[in-house]
């Protein structure tokens, strides 16, 4: 059974791994982890620990660790597919069934009946109205015809009469018929050809894209389609008036066939020929092969082309004509407002993704109502960016006034996220007068508060609105940083680490996964002890947050202003960027330093397992960190 690893991720995020967990141990909260006796090896103090806002556990004793999947793998012996069905039971999330899905996707094909007309009845008929009292009609008169002893059915003018045949049909085969069935029309009508030729599309382009027409016939696919009625009722391309009649969804409309990932055909989208007709814009509706929160147009022709750089737009066209300028990764939702789903499925194709919007006030409100969708979403590394169009633009016309050159520098200039709030939120209110700053600080913080809790963003987010809005200007004396690195090679990293906290203490999150291997009597372990027990409580403040870790960890305070003071670590993270920066390497590198440490005396060889292969996935972080520094 292959399961789409959307469909694991919904599973693992709807499972609470405490509660999994609590069920089979004794768990007890100790700060922000619940902690128990592992039950992968023998111990008597408790070394395991289970971490509800990261669905992860993690044994300090055997290095066992994992998801929610994992857990119930080791303990209790089980192949993945039997832990996937027991949990997605649990909860309601539907696993696809290979054994259905031809039952799902089929639908009944019949040849219907042909009715028999004559020009001409068959010489020894009696054609007399005086005997037709006298005749005897069989139970069956198609069967006893065509067993007449003279019977030939050349010599009349009707077709040999069958019974009714049925068998199944698939959706895919016939969504993939219509579409070719479309593309055979558009030679056909000139109002569809003048259409693609002013938006100056080329033949090449149609063809690419698979474009077509859908005449004004209201029956049209009925007519070409007969024994396929359920199956265009299943899709949605035929419906059914109030009256009972059926008549086709999408008539004298250009079409765009609409794929799935795998380059099959799953919809239609048809735009009126004639902009008096509303809606301009129809597309066939959600059915068991078509869902539009779930597809974005294009994207399956991104892929196709190798795309890097993607980019979200709002219709069809625009991703039409931005790939046959050169830009393949224009992509376009279904008719719907953009929402988390296509937003990751964009994420996954690249950490880096930018989202067109016109420049006129309904493009402004589209654009913050997006930014409230993407904010849970951007984890660290994960980049988003805003273009917004030069007002009366849309992407096509921008790229055929302007050319392929300006709209490529317009692309690379638009403002990352953190420049778009700002700009947004300085345009509604003054800030140049405190009550201004008051504000927009009240607005971010509202922002911030749907970012994801765990990771840096939403703390280097609120320090630079803070620069922009000048808070927190002080002297600082000019030293040279170069001459400051250097005491890296009489300094542990562990002090370095240890004074990074002290002065930016939201940046914890880098250090938290140290607890897991640090010896307990060292004085990071003790400081990150303290985090983990006071770090929900943080002031939101950066200055403030310092004062409060400051007095939590008093009983260390004569090694910390030893360390604070020899590090000068106020100098070297002077920008939060370069903060966030050092304390990832920081980070990695003291992983990296403990785990080869736990190597040259595992406990067992469970632990040396785990510990190997948590050294290789961290030495390919290191490696790609690398890569992109």
């Amino acid at each position: 059974m292959a399961i789409p690893q959307h469909t694991i991720d919904q599973i693992l995020d709807r499972t609470d791994i405490v509660d999994l967990i609590g069920q089979r141990v004794k768990l007890k909260k100790t700060g922000r982890t619940y902690s128990g006796c592992c039950p992968f090896h023998q111990e008597k103090s408790p070394s395991f620990h289970v971490y509800r806002d990261k669905q992860y556990f993690h044994c300090f004793g055997c290095q066992a660790n994992g998801n929610a999947i994992r857990f119930l793998m080791d303990l209790e012996s089980r192949n993945f597919i039997d832990v996937i069905k027991d949990l997605s039971s649990q909860t309601g999330i539907e696993l696809p069934q290979d054994n259905q899905d031809h039952k799902r996707l089929s639908y009944k094909r019949e040849i219907p009946k042909v009715t028999a007309t004559a020009t001409t009845l068959p010489p020894s008929v009696p054609q007399s109205s005086d005997v037709e009292s006298a005749i005897t009609i069989p139970t069956d008169p198609f069967e006893a015809f065509q067993n007449y002893p003279d019977f030939d059915p050349a010599q009349y003018d009707f077709e040999v009469p069958q019974q009714p045949i049925t068998q199944d049909g698939n959706l895919y085969d016939l969504l993939e018929n219509v579409a070719q069935f479309y593309e055979r029309q558009l030679p056909q009508s000139k109002s569809a050809q003048q259409y693609f030729k002013k938006r100056g599309l080329s033949a090449e382009t149609i063809q690419f894209w698979r474009l077509g027409y859908a005449p004004e016939d209201w029956q049209h696919l009925e007519k070409a389609f007969p024994q396929d009625i359920e199956g265009l009722k299943l899709v949605g391309l035929i419906r059914s008036s109030d009256n009972g009649r059926d008549f086709d969804l999408l008539r004298e409309r250009v079409i765009f066939p609409i794929r799935d990932p795998k380059g099959r055909i799953v919809g239609f989208g048809g735009r009126a020929l004639n902009d008096e007709i509303k809606p301009k814009y129809i597309n066939s509706p959600d059915s068991e092969v078509f869902h539009k929160n779930q597809l974005l147009y294009g994207l399956y022709e991104g892929r196709k082309q190798k795309a890097q750089n993607w980019l979200m737009v709002e219709g069809y066209m625009d991703v039409i004509a931005l790939q046959q300028y050169g830009i393949s990764g224009a992509v376009a939702t279904l008719g719907t407002a953009s929402n988390t789903e296509h937003l990751n499925i964009l994420f996954k194709q690249n950490n880096q993704i930018t989202i067109a919007f016109d420049g006129d006030a309904a493009g402004q409100k589209a654009a913050r109502r997006t930014l409230e969708i993407a904010l849970p979403l951007l984890n660290d590394g994960r980049e988003l960016k805003f273009f917004v169009m030069p007002k009366e633009h849309d992407p096509d016309s921008l790229i055929r006034k302007e050319g392929i050159e300006t709209f490529h520098r317009e692309w690379q200039q638009a403002p990352l996220l953190s420049d778009f709030v700002f700009a947004l939120l300085s345009q509604q209110y003054d800030i140049t007068t405190p009550e201004g700053k008051s504000q927009v600080m009240a607005e971010l913080n509202q922002l911030t508060e749907l970012l994801p809790k765990l990771g840096s963003y939403r703390y280097l987010l609120r320090q630079f609105f803070r620069e922009k809005l000048g808070f927190n200007k002080k002297w600082q004396p000019q030293v040279n940083l170069d001459a400051s690195l250097s005491f890296n090679i009489r300094t542990k990293d562990e002090d370095f680490a240890v004074a990074i906290l002290m002065h930016h203490p939201f940046l914890y999150i880098h250090f938290e996964v140290l607890r897991a291997f640090i010896q307990p009597h060292e004085l990071l372990a003790q400081v990150l002890a303290t985090f983990d027990k006071i770090f929900d409580e943080l002031p939101d403040n950066q200055e403030l947050a310092t004062y409060y870790i400051l007095g939590a960890c008093s009983a260390y305070h004569l090694e910390l202003a030893e360390i604070m003071q020899r590090t000068n670590i106020q100098t070297l993270t002077h920008a939060p960027e370069m903060a966030d920066k050092l304390a990832s390497e920081y980070s990695l590198a003291l992983q990296e330093k403990y785990l080869k440490d736990k190597l040259k005396a595992p406990q067992s060889l469970i632990e040396s397992r785990n510990l190997r292969q948590q050294l290789n996935e961290l030495t390919k972080k290191i490696s790609l960190k690398l890569i992109h520094s």
